[in-house]
């Protein structure tokens, strides 16, 4: 028996029990069932790092006004499927003060969460041309982007970046839109898993292709804001959130309020549509739609199907939060930055005990610490990693399940982490190095 923080036998039964074939290819759903039993099997608590939720309260002044419009009556009427007016203004602002972006507020459209924003892009763009069948994921990447496209039946290609940093990415991503089947392209930034940000120089590349190849660019920033070596909190001051908007005007912005506003329950995104793709016609749509404009057919043919609108209520409560960001009153910034102090915490434990960090780098400068951190430890495959760490009371995600070709590596998220956690992780990590010494 191995004497380690959790029973060696509570472990293998509920490992048993859950049925999965191989924990290092469960979803992060699939890790947290089963901690969640083993949890409450042995009694005791894990360092949990495999769900990427906030842990921090909801945004106070989105919850008085979505509290306010509740009492107004809101919740017995459906709401306008392209968003409420005030919201639609606010995501506007937003995104000019905070990204130095001009958009329009038509084509600032609210979803249930960036999610679905996602699920009625892909649906969309492989559409919008007849001979293109192929959406590229620039990986490493959520993996239930992966999922919705299984679900679509839309194809889909992928490639890690790490690998193609800088100048490199020029080629690599010619080498998948020359070929002609490619009508999109997906990335986050900052980057789930990795935490990996792009560069100026490689944001430019990525738009000077798609206007070169006419490729639609989805940039999911569901991490707003939070790389925190810069600051990005002052409405209308530089340095604003980088963005491939400023290199390209075929692109699609999907903001989260999930992260940046600790206001994932509400299950409330921003879908934001350059001006140009939001007023382009396509007539290969008029195959599966009756208007061939992109906009409209997005609004009233692609979300309105999916979801009948979202929740009339949390449209106010993310519209009070936005203009309090806007008007410079709510500093949503200033409020995250714990994860960054905790991540740095972390890494320094991980370090200590003989880990590696395994994306550490954005081109020549070490990358943030911020809501995810990815790590390794010699003679471990991320798989067998991510099982052996189950006994010791911590749990993650593989990289394998992201897109990541580190297959060393495992994925941690410092959000649900206390402070008064990260001495009790040291003391794991410890054991765990002691019982696998290094040579």
């Amino acid at each position: 028996m191995k004497h380690t923080p959790i029973p060696e036998n509570i472990v293998k039964e509920k490992i048993t029990e859950s049925g999965l074939p191989s924990i290092g290819n469960a979803s992060i759903r699939e890790i947290k069932k089963l901690v969640d039993q083993i949890e409450k099997a042995s009694g005791e608590q894990f360092i949990r790092m495999e769900m990427g939720i906030p842990g921090l309260p909801p945004a106070k002044i989105g919850v008085d006004g979505q509290i306010e419009a509740l009492r107004r009556g809101v919740a017995a009427i459906y709401p306008d499927i392209h968003g409420i007016p005030e919201l639609k203004q606010e995501i506007s602002r937003f995104v000019k003060l905070f990204m130095n972006i001009d958009v329009s507020p038509d084509g600032c459209l609210p979803t249930v969460g960036s999610m679905q924003g996602g699920f009625a892009s892909f649906l969309m763009l492989n559409r919008i041309h007849k001979e293109r069948d192929t959406t590229l994921f620039i990986d490493p990447g959520f993996p239930v982007h992966k999922q919705q496209h299984k679900v679509l039946n839309i194809k889909f290609e992928t490639f890690d970046v790490y690998n193609y940093r800088g100048e490199k990415l020029r080629a690599k991503l010619e080498s998948y839109f020359a070929q002609g089947h490619i009508h999109s392209v997906l990335y986050s930034n900052p980057n789930n898993p990795s935490w990996i940000c792009f560069t100026e120089t490689e944001l430019k590349i990525i738009g000077e292709l798609a206007n070169k190849y006419d490729v639609v660019i989805m940039e999911d920033l569901a991490y707003f804001g939070m790389d925190f070596r810069q600051d990005y909190s002052q409405p209308g001051k530089p340095p604003y959130q980088p963005s491939v908007a400023n290199y390209t005007s075929n692109y699609i912005l999907f903001i989260s309020s999930s992260k940046a506003f600790s206001y994932a329950g509400e299950r409330i995104g921003m879908m934001v549509i350059s001006d140009a793709l939001y007023k382009r016609r396509f007539p290969d749509l008029k195959r599966f739609y009756q208007s061939d404009l992109f906009g409209y057919t997005m609004i009233f043919s692609t979300i309105y199907p999916l979801s009948s609108g979202t929740s009339h209520s949390a449209q106010y409560g993310l519209a009070a939060i936005l203009k309090a960001a806007n008007n410079g009153t709510f500093n949503f910034v200033e409020v995250v930055k714990d994860y960054g102090v905790k991540a740095h915490q972390m890494k320094d434990a991980f370090t200590s005990n003989g880990f590696s960090i395994v994306y550490d780098m954005d081109e020549d400068k070490p990358i943030a610490d911020g809501f995810y951190f990815t790590y390794s430890y010699p003679g471990f495959s991320g798989k067998e990693l991510l099982e052996e760490m189950i006994y010791y009371g911590i749990s993650a995600i593989s990289l394998d399940i992201t897109g990541s070709e580190r297959h060393e590596g495992i994925r941690a998220c410092t959000s649900l982490i206390r402070h008064d956690q990260i001495p009790v992780l040291e003391q794991r990590l410890k054991q765990f190095h002691q019982d696998h010494p290094l040579a």
